[in-house]
């Protein structure tokens, strides 16, 4: 079905839904690499108009790609949410989602009304400010060795990835990361080798250390799927399942996964939690990745834009019910988000598209060593997510990733984001942290203390080599 609008007395014509969601999209290098984008701004602002006024019904009767993401994704939609918004244009529901009784309305009828695709719509005609406005209220909360996402509350994944998988190194990163409150959301490694031995060596390692400090949080390491699913047969604790995930079943199939398999993976780690009762507070066991420009990379695209198929991959994520879900902003590089401008666009456009969605969004703000951007971009995106009230964020020594090569956020940072904003780690994480003395009503310890800095370190680091932790460090051994 084909759309137009006339701007200045220049007539545009878009020949379906995928043409005009694509060049209705802000400036990113990745459309206008897989020639999707629009060619001009005028162009740009003709495609947001006419998308104004598409229906939402439209959405629903013109699946973009048949695949096993729009099958899942569509089955998921809630009817009478569906039904609710079906004969709104995107330009009226920009309004309901910007109206102060949305949140309301979200919460009670319309988390789960929402096609990926409409999400991406309704952001492409939403200003920066209109998608930090909209997502702050949306609040989800899930469950597994811990509580994330209740207001408040700004989490941290502690990533104390080693290039060599040394399980001493990745523990010595972790007591550096506990000194700064991070960890409530995960401590979750990156492994160097997709090494089902070493996977379940990190994941009993880590194990210990926890178990021996008490301290509330979940482990993961961000292995393949399958790798994971064989350190869980050989024994190993897996508290969360973890996954990329694209947009597309064909880019899924590159990653060298479909949506019937994690759902397996998934039962069979909820079934392993069922043996440790104890452990859990819930039932989420799930990490989901995501990030414009994965199916891009992989050609996997079918003629579709970045935005809308990162808006499909979380779909495609929230029918595994995850605990954590994050987009990993500027970390492909600038072939997808070229500069500062474009990663700070994605990262509000695809918090905002979660929260809509109904899903506990998480963002590693980022970017590699060799695109248009430098710190101030992730202090500023950083600032802008806060605001918007995204639910963690990347806890890293000094923001940079020893292993993967790139830059992002640190421990200090997180730190610096509560005391901005206000707010405490998860409240089984807090309670925690203030028993053991790195919180002082609610604050890193500081001088008057006697915890601060590298004080604050070496006592944590004697309680876990003399007290408690003798397992985890004979490990590491």
């Amino acid at each position: 079905m084909p759309y137009s609008s006339t701007v200045h007395g220049e007539r545009f014509s878009f020949a379906d839904l995928a043409e005009l969601l694509a060049k209705a999209n802000e400036r990113k290098s990745g459309d206008e690499l897989a020639g999707l984008a629009a060619g001009s701004e005028r162009e740009r602002v003709a495609a947001k108009l006419a998308l104004a006024d598409v229906r939402i019904s439209d959405f629903h009767d013109q699946p973009l790609v048949d695949d096993e993401v729009t099958a899942e994704t569509r089955a998921a939609i809630a009817p009478a949410g569906r039904e609710a918004i079906a004969s709104l244009t995107v330009g009226q529901l920009r309004e309901l989602v910007l109206a102060p009784q949305f949140p309301g309305l979200w919460e009670t009828t319309l988390s789960g009304a929402f096609l990926p695709e409409v999400a991406a719509a309704v952001a492409k005609i939403m200003s920066d400010l209109d998608l930090v406005l909209a997502a702050r209220p949306l609040r989800v909360i899930t469950r597994c060795r811990n509580t994330m996402g209740d207001p408040g509350t700004l989490g941290g994944r502690l990533q104390p990835n080693h290039p060599t998988d040394d399980l001493a190194g990745v523990l010595a990163s972790i007591v550096d990361g506990l000194g700064y409150a991070c960890g409530d959301a995960v401590i979750g490694v990156n492994p160097a080798t997709d090494s089902a031995g070493k996977t379940a060596q990190l994941l009993r390692g880590m194990n210990e250390f926890t178990a021996a400090l008490e301290i509330p949080t979940q482990t993961c390491v961000l292995a393949h799927v399958t790798t994971q699913v064989a350190a869980l047969e050989a024994g190993a604790p897996v508290d969360l399942l973890f996954q990329s995930v694209a947009g597309t079943e064909e880019a899924n199939r590159s990653f060298g996964i479909s949506l019937s398999l994690l759902r397996e993976a998934r039962a069979a780690v909820l079934a392993s939690h069922r043996e440790r009762p104890h452990d859990f507070v819930g039932e989420q066991c799930v990490y989901v990745e995501t990030g414009q420009g994965s199916a891009l990379s992989s050609n996997s695209h079918h003629g579709i834009d970045q935005l809308t198929l990162e808006a499909r991959a979380q779909g495609a994520a929230k029918t595994l019910d995850p605990f954590l879900i994050n987009t990993v902003v500027g970390f492909i590089g600038p072939e997808y988000l070229a500069d500062s401008r474009q990663i700070t666009r994605a990262g509000l456009e695809d918090h905002f598209c979660g929260k809509l969605q109904g899903l506990p969004m998480g963002v590693d703000v980022c970017y590699t060593n060799h695109v248009d951007a430098d710190q101030n971009t992730n202090d500023d995106l950083l600032m802008l997510l806060t605001s918007a009230g995204c639910n963690y964020f990347m806890g890293l020594p000094a923001g940079v990733d020893v292993m993967l090569g790139y830059q992002s956020t640190s421990y200090h940072d997180v730190a610096s984001m509560r005391r901005l904003s206000g707010t405490a780690p998860a409240p089984e994480f807090a309670r925690w942290a203030e028993s053991v003395g790195i919180l002082v009503n609610g604050e890193i310890a500081g001088p008057g203390h006697g915890t601060t800095g590298a004080g604050r370190m070496a006592q944590l680091a004697e309680a876990i080599a003399t007290r408690r932790a003798r397992p985890a460090l004979g490990a590491a051994r």
